[in-house]
This record gives structure tokens, sequence and C-alpha cells, in this order.
């Protein structure tokens, strides 16, 4: 099933919530709220529903008081449980109290309810005895402003199960990165200290960027990229915009920062007389430091061009883990192609297109798999019949694209993972 969107209660949704609510009692769990007060709180104060086209087949209302805000009420149409709205309702929700100021969202469900996994999913924990559930809000009303400012974002969660494949770099990262940064307690138990900052180095379009927001999504900090080509068009400067940009995000209370394409501002220095981006890769050196004394927060600069940077910017003391990022090898590229296969295509051979695609990057494999979706739609829109993309779509589509990486850069990857891998 599919094609359902969660989007804010209007008033001609309130019928909607009345038949799930009616639905709920009928099914034996009688809600904590009236239908009155729900009714009230879906008019007043906070509500979203999910619709499949006309249809409300989920609800959640909330109620704020202060800083924190109460779920009065949430369901989902029996029919279309396990589809993930269940979640998307909770995080609606949640993104709409923590513009309106709430830093705690809370929930009491009736004793003899068994479907919690909505809530799990949404990052809520359960107290026990009480079936209290409550989910402090990643980031708090003060920060929206700043975050907003610099171009930053809270990603949704699930972004880190969303990266399709690459089991070898997730499994890496996770253990390295993310792990000492969700748990510092039990970091500083085994004496680990959690990293501050990193470089991800690979060929184009292999996922590095990927990899830094799924970070973010993962840990449910605030996700902030630094684009220096923006920076260079500052009246200041581009040293002095960066150096401000890094004062600011010192103000977050947690957050993963992306400087992508890095060697803009950290290439090799040499010249006579210096180069202007001398003072700005100067300038980089000397916010590292400070940006690593700050807890709660990490520093991922990514290139494709690791040869060019500064000898000075990879030394140890600057960067706890210097990753590279490659092309996805065969269990990925399965993993890949079946994130892109749509339901209709249940026949197609996957391990062809994977054989087919062999060099590709997960870029490239995305390109292909929209082009083979569209040669397959014009063909059913012009007569020629089917359900949807078949393994000749696919690989005719794989023909026709044109690899990003090269095998020379292939080859000068193994090399750079020798020279300057560090993990």
């Amino acid at each position: 099933m599919g094609g359902w969107r969660i989007r804010d209660a209007h008033a001609e949704d309130l019928e909607g919530v009345v038949r799930l609510w009616e639905r709920s009692r009928a099914a034996g769990v009688e809600p904590v709220y009236a239908l009155a007060e729900v009714l009230t709180s879906a008019t007043e104060d906070i509500a979203v529903v999910a619709t499949v086209g006309d249809d409300v087949v989920g609800a959640a209302v909330g109620r704020r008081a202060h800083n924190q805000a109460w779920v009065v009420f949430h369901a989902v149409d029996d029919g279309w449980h396990g589809q993930g709205i269940g979640p998307g309702l909770l995080a609606g929700l949640e993104s709409r109290v923590a513009e309106a100021g709430a830093t705690l969202l809370s929930a009491l469900v009736p004793a003899e309810q068994t479907r919690l996994d909505a809530f799990r999913d949404a990052g809520f924990a359960e107290k026990k005895a009480l079936r209290y559930l409550e989910r402090h809000l990643p980031v708090q009303r003060e920060e929206m402003a700043l975050l907003e400012e610099l171009g930053g974002r809270i990603l949704p969660r699930g972004g880190w199960d969303a990266v399709a494949g690459m089991r070898h770099e997730k499994d890496l990262i996770e253990k390295r990165l993310v792990l000492p940064l969700a748990e510092p307690s039990l970091a500083e138990q085994y004496g680990v200290r959690p990293p501050r900052a990193v470089v991800m180095f690979g060929p184009p379009g292999t996922g590095k960027t990927t990899f830094a927001k799924a970070i973010a999504s993962r840990l449910e900090w605030s996700f902030v990229e630094v684009f220096p080509s923006r920076l260079a068009a500052d009246p200041g400067g581009l040293a002095g915009a960066l150096r401000d940009t890094f004062h600011r995000i010192a103000d977050l209370e947690h957050a993963v920062v992306l400087i992508d394409e890095v060697e803009e501002i950290a290439s090799h220095r040499r010249g006579d007389p210096p180069s202007p981006l001398q003072g700005v890769t100067n300038e980089l050196l000397k916010l590292i430091p400070a940006f690593r004394d700050r807890p709660d927060r990490l520093l991922v600069c990514a290139t494709n061009f690791i040869r060019s940077l500064d000898s000075a910017f990879l030394r140890h003391g600057r960067f706890d883990y210097v990753i590279p990022i490659g092309l996805p090898d065969q269990e990925a590229r399965s993993a890949i192609w079946r994130r892109f296969i749509p339901p209709a295509a249940d026949a197609v051979d996957v391990s062809a297109l994977v054989d087919a695609s062999a060099g590709f990057t997960p870029a490239d494999i995305e390109f292909a798999a929209r082009r083979a979706s569209q040669a397959a739609l014009e063909q059913a829109v012009a007569g020629g019949g089917g359900s949807g993309p078949t393994t000749a779509h696919y690989l005719d589509a794989i023909a026709a694209t044109r690899a990003t990486v090269s095998a020379e850069t292939a080859d000068e990857f193994a090399e750079d993972i020798v020279a300057f891998g560090r993990v």
C-alpha cells in the first residue's frame, strides 16, 4: 500500500477524527480523553491527519501547556497499520508543538492498548507501570531561529535506515562515530573520547553527503551544511564569514556540521606571494581546535580530491578519522537497486542489474532506475502495455548511463585509501 500523506487537520476532517475515535472504542480500547476533549483540542490546539485521497485514515491530536505538550489522541485505521503512518503522525505533531514552544511531548495511552510501536518508532520512551510515554524534542524553540539563519534543519527520523547497502561503511561509521556520540557515558567508562571531526573522502556520488545527513538523523542532532561558495559572497570576505558561521554554530546544543568539497578552502598552501585562499585555510585550521573543545557536535569535511588537501589540514589531532567512502559492492548495489524498483516490477532480475552496474555509484544507480521507470511509463502511455519496468528497461537504462567514476579514478581511490585512510 502507499499514497498516504500527513497534513494539518481542517474543519472538514473532524468527521474522520470522530470515526477513528469511535472505532478505537468499539475495538475495546477506551480512549484516555473523551470525544468532546479530543474535538476541542483538534479545533483549538494542534492536530494532523493522514489521508489517502480524500479519506482520513489516521489522526494525531495534541494539546500544549507551557513547555509541555500532550498527545490527546492517536489512531490509524486497521487497514493501514504497518505502513509508517503512526510514526509519521507523531512526527508531524512533534513538528507543530515544537514550533509552538514545547520542549517535551508526552502521551498517556490506555493500559489495554497493545500497539505502541508507532510511539517507540517516533522516539518515545515508556515509563514503567504508568504506561506513560514522553519524548524530549531534539531542538528547542530558542535554537530554531538560529538554525534557520544558518540554513540548517532537523532531518527526519529514519535517515540512517534509508541508506541502502554500503554495509561496510555503515558498520564502520556506526561503531566509530555514532556509538560514542550517542552513548557518551558508556564511551567515557571505556576510555573512548567521542569524535569531534572527521574527513570523508572518495569519488563523486558515492554518498559522503548522504552519510553526514544520516548521522545527524540517527543522533537527532541539528544538521548544518556550510557552503564555501556562498560564504565567499559575504562582504566581510570568506575567512570572516567562515569564522562568524562557526561562532554561531557554537550556540547550538547539538550539531552535525558538513563542509562539502572542503578542498575549495583547504587546498595545498603554496606560492609566493601566498594566494588569497591561504588566509581562508589558516582560518579554518584555527577554527577546528575550538570546535573540538565543545561536546555534542561533529564536523564532517567531505572531499572528492583528498590529494589536494593541505598536509597540515589532515594531521592527527585535527581529525579523529579519515574515512574512505567508495563504490558500492555487489551486496550494496543489490540493496540500492531494490530501493528504486517499484513493487509492480517484481519479476525484474536484480542480479542481472547488479552485474551490469558494476562501477556505478549510488547516484548512477538512482539515475538509471529513474530512467528505466520513465521509459516504461512512456511505453505504456503510447500503448505498449506492461505493468511496470522490466529487466530489459533497466538494462537499456544502465547501458545508456555513463558511470561517474572512471577506472582511472577508481584506481587512484584505492591508492588514496592506503595513503590517507585512518579508521
